[in-house]
């Protein structure tokens, strides 16, 4: 449990030192706010990341979206 937590410490701290130089590399100020919006709604992921594993949706979001992108990819192979 302990390692969990600590990897989750390190990915929010990864993410917002990512985030701090993508903020200042952006030239103008009409975009800053819809970045702020959806890095905003990233951090709420990252950071509710322990509540879903504490009720057993442990990779709720990712885990939903993987199954979906191999049902298309055998779709688009085998032509279905």
């Amino acid at each position: 449990m302990l390692e969990y937590i600590y990897q989750w410490i390190e990915n929010i701290a990864f993410y917002l030192v990512i985030v701090v130089a993508v903020m200042h590399m952006i030239p103008g100020e009409s975009y800053k706010k819809y970045i702020r919006f959806f890095i905003g709604l990233i951090l709420i992921l990252m950071l509710s990341g322990p509540i879903f594993k504490i009720f057993g949706m442990s990779d709720f979001p990712g885990e939903e979206y993987q199954k979906r992108l191999e049902e298309i990819e055998e779709v688009t192979i085998f032509g279905e």
